[in-house]
């Protein structure tokens, strides 16, 4: 007799989630958007799971959660924000972006920034806090969008845990995608807690980290005007 198959198992809601990521081969890391294997209800469970298992990190931890009211709905609390803030990202269809095509033909340096970000590490799940500025070269095929879908998109890919380098990557890839513009770059610098925090706690030390394509990389000029006006900013 076969085995029930895995929703029907009585298994927790991430095991059944993991199981059609493992069946469709995807990968499932830290940076990556898994909604698309997320059913209808099962984000609220999961929210549930993720509190549960927080509460046993805070026992283990010997916090006495009873008696110390401070503590009382911190599981409650962390579960909320992994879930629907600060990994939102993870568990949240990318946002609607709005593409108009370029009538004007528009062929001018655009600059976008400084967009704040707040990601996270995912070495020590600490805070990155920082700035993106991006540049973008269209041509008279680009496909434009809004100032705040800019935005969105950042925030959307950012929400989750990653390094800082594979983040700048992701969101060129997904700019690159929409716009499909003749030149792009994305410089963003960032504050990284697990060295202020922890480590060698070093309170001044900031990552700054670039993706130049298409013309942004061909020509010096083009490279050098977007820094430069980014400088100034």
């Amino acid at each position: 007799m076969n085995a029930p198959a895995p929703d029907d198992a009585g298994l927790p809601v991430s095991e059944r989630i993991r199981y059609r990521l493992v069946s469709a081969g995807c990968r499932h890391h830290a940076n990556d958007n898994i909604a698309a294997f997320i059913q209808p209800g099962e984000l609220d469970a999961l929210q549930d799971e993720v509190q549960a298992r927080m509460q046993e990190v805070l026992k283990s931890l010997v916090i006495d959660t009873e008696s110390d009211h401070n503590t009382q709905e911190t599981a409650k609390r962390v579960a909320k924000m992994f879930v629907r803030e600060v990994f939102a990202g993870r568990y949240a269809p990318p946002p609607p972006v709005t593409e108009f095509p370029n009538v004007s033909r528009l062929n001018e340096l655009m600059i976008v920034g400084p967009i704040t970000v707040r990601s996270a590490c995912s070495h020590h799940l600490c805070p990155i806090m920082g700035k993106v500025w991006i540049g973008l070269l269209p041509n008279e095929h680009s496909n434009l969008i809004g100032l705040s879908k800019y935005v969105r998109l950042t925030d959307w890919i950012m929400s989750r845990p990653q390094i800082q380098e594979e983040a700048v990557t992701m969101l060129a890839n997904a700019l690159q995608e929409r716009v499909q513009p003749d030149g792009l770059a994305l410089v963003m610098e960032a504050d990284h807690f697990c060295m202020h925090w922890r480590g060698v706690k070093d309170s001044e030390s900031k990552m700054t980290n670039s993706v130049m394509r298409g013309a942004f990389l061909k020509d010096a000029s083009l490279r050098r005007e977007f820094l430069s006006l980014i400088a100034k900013g």
